[in-house]
């Protein structure tokens, strides 16, 4: 059957942040974050950078365990609100963004995309094809669809699934099949690109959608099945799919 969608991940796949210092991006989020706060406590004072800090990570770490138990994410926009709460701040909907933003900042900043991937999209998209991505995160929508136009990727992805949105994780196959049902295609006319096996390609499989491997230098000794296709780089796409149309 003809392929008429294009399920893209986000992290090792459209964005590449390599191999990073997870614990020393948290801590400069949570400095910037930190400065941030103190415009708003008036007469109110925060708690020490490190109390802030350390409180922020076991949060973190006990929700991202849950969620990965559950298979259901959290958004972090409703930890930081209750956070800021707890400190005794109210802040908005727009400062809340912000303070999510500004948590993802440094990690977003070592984050870079194939020279070549513009244009490979705009191929996709000139071959009548649609595009999505589907991707577990606790951030909210709005963080990474800033990051997607900071590079002037947003535009090109007509549906954004995010676990944070939509509260089912990748293998959950609920988040596909919702992908599937906005796009109004059949899993066969749709191919899932990822970095991951069982998120990306197994789970995907199970509702008979087509998956393609992306090597990297995250998953370079991961064993894929044969008759799953592996490219190296998103470029390799249009002519691949070219091949793959019945």
């Amino acid at each position: 059957m003809t392929i008429k969608a294009v399920l893209f991940d986000l992290g090792e796949t459209l964005f590449n942040y390599g191999d990073v210092d997870i614990n020393g991006l948290f801590r400069e989020g949570a400095r910037l974050t930190y400065d941030y706060l103190r415009q708003f406590t008036g007469g109110n004072s925060l708690p020490s950078f490190k109390t802030y800090c350390r409180h922020h990570i076991i949060s973190i770490k006990w929700h991202y365990f849950w969620s990965w138990l559950t298979r259901k994410e959290f958004d972090c926009m409703f930890l930081l609100d209750k956070k800021a709460r707890d400190m005794g701040l109210k802040l908005n909907e727009r400062q809340l963004e912000e303070l999510a933003w500004l948590w993802y900042e440094p990690l977003g900043n070592m984050a870079d995309i194939e020279p070549e991937l513009p244009e490979c999209l705009q191929e996709l998209q000139e071959m009548s094809l649609q595009l999505a991505i589907i991707s577990n995160t606790f951030l909210p929508a709005s963080v990474l669809d800033k990051h997607l136009d900071r590079f002037d990727l947003l535009h090109f992805f007509s549906l954004r699934q995010y676990s944070s949105v939509t509260i089912y994780r990748k293998p959950d196959r609920r988040i596909y099949q919702l992908t599937l049902d906005q796009l109004a295609v059949l899993p066969s006319e749709a191919v899932m690109v990822g970095d991951k096996l069982k998120e990306d390609i197994l789970g995907p499989a199970r509702l008979g959608i087509r998956g393609i491997f992306k090597r990297g230098s995250n998953n370079l000794h991961q064993n894929i099945p044969s008759h799953v296709p592996v490219i190296e780089t998103i470029s390799e796409l249009p002519e691949l799919i070219n091949t793959m149309q019945n």
